[in-house]
């Protein structure tokens, strides 16, 4: 691919010995950057951002289903006006697709957001920022151009929920994305067997992964913050993960309802999105409250083990909206034609979490802008091989019936 290409003209893998030595990694696909990421990052953080809740089955289940679509191959159709450009909460985006908001980002590469942040809008897609970054706002917006959107949690002490959206709107953030699928940690196994702790610390149980990743760790080490940047003055302790998952246990909210939306509405005027739906009925109770945008996810598997996967509960949520709010597709996006089917089946655009991370920690900005063009290149590709030439225009007519 050109842009892969173009990277590897550039020295973009670094730990590549030029003349004669290790030979250049070939990057042609997400499954290539998940590889080199898995060497590349300690195996606790690496199992956090990859594995998921319980025994993996739902999991297992976004992939499963999104394989099993299958494309209408159409010719002879004038592509000569082929074109990706979307739009998501009316801002451009060279393809529809967004950065998810992804715990912790700045510990699988140090300053991990902020590299993130500048792919994404070097790239002109949308960013999200997460709650459990480890660069906080405010670092994030000192480093980009444009403003990018930000994940909430509604916290037990409102004050603290309310200090957020107050920040968030300072740094001009363009969306609220209100995640509501975690009102209570879904059971992680791999982090308990893995001894992960916040801020990763070196122990008898991962002395050999840190040791053998000295790049790693002195990324880490040299970036901005090693504690939660949007939390770190309301966290009483900061020993290890332990502290956080306690943390979480008193402050996450199990009382919130769609009440609580109106009361964010008070505090923010800005572009509004719903991250967690997976029920048509939810999804008409959030229309109905009146947000700008929802996102069909089951938090990349890591919550409720046992749930659909996304793409099968997709069409329902679609026609349950009708149009009254955007539709965004989280769960499973691995290549362009992931993209594309979530698209025929009534998205208007998706998130990568899973994905994201991979390229991010493999390779830091470079990674994220080759992930970013390997999903537009593959969409594209498809795109013209179903016969459309917009995007746009692109419905459930590119699908065989199942």
């Amino acid at each position: 691919m050109r842009d892969v290409i173009k990277l590897r003209r550039r020295g973009a893998f670094p730990n590549v010995r030029p003349n004669g030595g290790a030979a250049l990694p070939i990057i042609t696909c997400i499954e290539d950057l998940r590889a080199l990421a898995r060497r590349r990052t300690p195996r606790a953080l690496f199992d956090y951002a990859d594995r998921g809740a319980y025994d993996e089955v739902t999991i297992r289940r976004n992939r499963r289903d999104l394989e099993a679509i299958e494309f209408r191959q159409r010719i002879m159709v004038d592509l000569s006006t082929l074109t990706l450009e979307s739009a998501l909460l009316g801002q451009p985006a060279t393809i529809p697709l967004a950065i998810a908001p992804i715990g912790m980002a700045g510990f699988l590469y140090g300053n991990g957001e902020i590299h993130g942040a500048r792919a994404a809008q070097a790239f002109g897609v949308p960013f999200c920022l997460s709650t459990l970054s480890i660069c906080s706002i405010e670092d994030v917006r000192a480093a980009v151009r444009e403003p990018f959107w930000f994940q909430l949690y509604v916290m037990r002490d409102r004050s603290f929920t309310a200090e957020l959206i107050a920040r968030a709107r300072a740094a001009q953030c363009s969306a609220l994305m209100l995640t509501v699928d975690l009102p209570i940690q879904g059971m992680r196994r791999h982090d308990s067997k893995n001894g992960l702790t916040v801020p990763p610390r070196l122990t008898l149980r991962n002395a050999a992964q840190i040791a053998l990743r000295p790049t790693w760790a002195a990324r880490v080490l040299c970036g901005k913050r090693r504690l939660f940047g949007n939390l770190v003055s309301r966290l009483p302790d900061t020993a290890g993960l332990s502290t956080l998952a306690a943390w979480i246990g008193t402050q996450f909210d199990l009382s919130v309802t769609w009440k609580d939306v109106d009361w964010i509405r008070q505090l923010w005027d800005g572009k509004l999105i719903v991250k967690g739906i997976l029920d048509a009925e939810d999804a008409r109770a959030a229309c109905a409250a009146g947000v700008d945008a929802i996102v069909v996810s089951n938090h990349g598997g890591r919550q409720l083990d046992g749930a659909p996967s996304t793409i099968s509960v997709l069409p329902e949520i679609a026609a349950a909206v009708g149009g009254r709010c955007e539709v965004l597709f989280d769960g499973g996006i691995r290549c362009g034609q992931d993209i594309l089917k979530a698209v025929a089946l009534g998205a208007r655009g998706c998130l990568i979490g899973k994905s994201y991370v991979y390229a991010l920690a493999a390779m830091g900005e470079r990674g994220v802008t080759a992930a970013l063009g390997i999903l537009r290149d593959e969409l594209r590709v498809t795109l013209a091989l179903t016969g459309r030439a917009r995007i746009a225009d692109v419905d459930a007519g590119i699908l065989r019936p199942r």
